[in-house]
């Protein structure tokens, strides 16, 4: 069974921290949990898990301290790290819209959903302000296409329909799956462009965010973020945001690098990400979150 919980704007709020000085080397003090981004982060960019990496996680979990997947990939494809989780076995997926069991065959079983009547206001919004623009629709049991959208050639598309009809209501096949995300693609726009004029356009119907290099929005139900999930993970352990390290590299991950008490930018991140974090680490393809963890421990 998969619970879907429908979010309101208030039910995690975030906390803003301006940067700090990079920590004096020595010994840090371990956390009580580690929340680390997947893509540019802890995966090197051919998308797998160097040895040092592992070695890390198991040593972490080894020694008392949760680690938590926050990505933006849906469960599909946790494949990659499915392997290297230990303890609760729980992932954050689709930027705070699905949690998923990865001990379990990577099953969804908490949704936060985007709304059907948000996502329509959403493509009505951003066909007016951004002419060219075209949708993709991830439910909980694949992605849907627009046949205009650039689909991702590793994941063909359950089905392929003008929007309008990828949204349309059911209680059959996929139109009665949750909506988790949706995405929107502009040929030619630039990518922080494009965010920022997403949220102008549509923001109070929806979260927009983004970790392309091209101009691609990746759009949650109102309040769903990595940091809102992760609050409501914390909330449930008895785990305070200042026992939280948080890792990451692209826009999508600034809601939970500001709301941990310790964040680290990966040396390759996005330049907000960098003016965002209260610390910086080596890239994903010099195991960044490697080399903090190693620390603590």
């Amino acid at each position: 069974m998969v619970l879907v919980t429908h979010p309101t704007r208030t039910s995690a709020p975030l906390v803003s921290r301006s940067p700090q000085h990079p920590p004096s080397p020595g010994r840090r003090t371990a956390p009580r949990l580690i929340a680390t981004d997947l893509d540019g982060t802890l995966l090197r960019n051919d998308k797998t898990v160097s040895d040092r990496t592992i070695a890390a996680l198991a040593a972490a979990e080894s020694a008392g301290i949760e680690v938590f997947f926050v990505t933006g990939r849906p469960a599909r494809w946790m494949d990659v790290v499915s392997e290297h989780v230990h303890g609760h076995g729980l992932a954050i997926c689709a930027n705070g819209a699905a949690i998923v069991d990865l001990h379990a065959g990577r099953r969804v079983i908490r949704v936060r959903e985007l709304a059907r009547r948000d996502a329509l206001a959403v493509v009505q919004a951003l066909r007016t302000a951004a002419p060219g623009v075209s949708f993709a629709v991830e439910r909980t049991g694949g992605i849907h296409y627009e046949p205009e959208y650039p689909s991702f050639p590793q994941d063909p598309g359950v089905s392929y329909a003008p929007v309008d009809e990828l949204l349309a209501d059911g209680d059959e096949g996929h139109r009665a799956e949750p909506i988790v995300k949706l995405l929107a693609h502009h040929p030619v726009g630039d990518p922080d462009e494009f965010l920022a004029l997403g949220r102008t356009a549509a923001g109070s119907h929806a979260e927009f965010t983004r970790s392309s290099p091209s101009a691609l929005l990746e759009i949650s139900g109102r309040g769903v973020s990595k940091a809102s999930t992760l609050a409501l993970a914390c909330e449930e352990r008895g785990i305070s945001p200042e026992e939280v390290v948080a890792f990451g590299d692209m826009p999508n991950d600034l809601a939970m690098l500001t709301w941990a008490g310790t964040s680290y930018a990966m040396a390759n991140a996005h330049p907000e990400v960098l003016l965002s974090t209260t610390h910086t680490t080596a890239s994903n393809e010099d195991d960044g979150v490697a080399t903090i963890i190693e620390s603590f421990l």
